[in-house]
């Protein structure tokens, strides 16, 4: 006796909570949802804007900057190649002149800095992309929320009505509500899929300048232990071959020198 008035408490708990969650979509409609959705689109086509601006004013001929900096790392003209990264507002740049700044202290140093610029760099490039990755992801479940509160909607009209027979005032309101929830899943899917397709295209961009930024590193780095490797002193003799005077051997251009020059 005790464990049926318990299964019968319990039936009509879990009545009243449907019965009222019911009441709560029922009060709520989709409308809501397709504003919030519409507010959610400004806000994702407003960053869409300003990070395309943001990577067209950042973007840079690789492929050039890397021959110039190249040509002024074996010219050994560490100021010319200073002022070449300093003109640029690209985030490869901004990476390598990390690196210039510590090349003085030897290929480590200048490394770990480079490291440290890169992290930094890429925060600075999925700045506000999460946004863009959470609204793709979410849009369409944001939608089918409205598609469901609108069928619930359809549903207690039907039941209202006697099951819809007899006049068409209801079955006109039940198309009603079906219409208007198909709508509310039409711009969550509107919605998602431009920001799914932005935030892909984002993403690649950032991977083709982490991957342009590593190509400009080994440069830096290439240089750097090459002239660490370079002896202070005299060329060495190599075999029976006499040791070329100062004046024409070519300079060398130590880390040491290096360290001396200004930054």
């Amino acid at each position: 006796m005790v464990l049926a008035r318990a299964v019968l408490s319990g039936a009509a708990m879990n009545s009243n909570i449907v019965e009222r969650s019911k009441q709560i979509l029922l009060e709520l409609g989709a409308t809501p949802i397709m504003y919030l959705m519409l507010a959610l689109s400004v806000v994702s086509v407003a960053i869409m804007i300003e990070r395309g601006w943001f990577f067209a004013m950042v973007s840079e001929n690789i492929a050039r900057l890397a021959e110039a900096l190249g040509d002024r790392l074996n010219a050994h003209d560490l100021n010319g190649a200073r002022d070449l990264i300093a003109a640029s507002k690209s985030a490869e740049a901004a990476i390598v002149a990390a690196g210039l700044k510590q090349l003085g202290r030897g290929p480590d140093a200048a490394e770990e800095a480079m490291a440290s610029a890169t992290a930094l760099q890429r925060m600075r490039l999925e700045r506000r992309l999460a946004f863009l990755g959470t609204l793709g992801n979410n849009a369409p479940f944001i939608g089918l929320l409205g598609t469901v509160i609108g069928i619930v909607q359809a549903f207690d009209k039907l039941q209202q009505s006697g099951l819809g027979g007899g006049t068409a005032g209801p079955a006109t309101d039940v198309m009603g509500a079906i219409s208007e929830s198909l709508v509310a899943t039409a711009i969550g899917l509107v919605v998602a899929i431009p920001a799914v397709a932005a935030f892909n295209f984002f993403q690649r961009r950032i991977r083709a300048t982490v991957a342009n930024s590593e190509a400009l590193t080994h440069i830096i780095l290439a240089y750097a232990k090459g002239e660490a490797a370079q002896p202070s002193g005299e060329l060495a003799q190599t075999g029976s071959r006499p040791v070329a005077s100062s004046r024409e051997q070519p300079e060398s251009f130590s880390m040491q020198r290096i360290s001396s020059l200004p930054g």
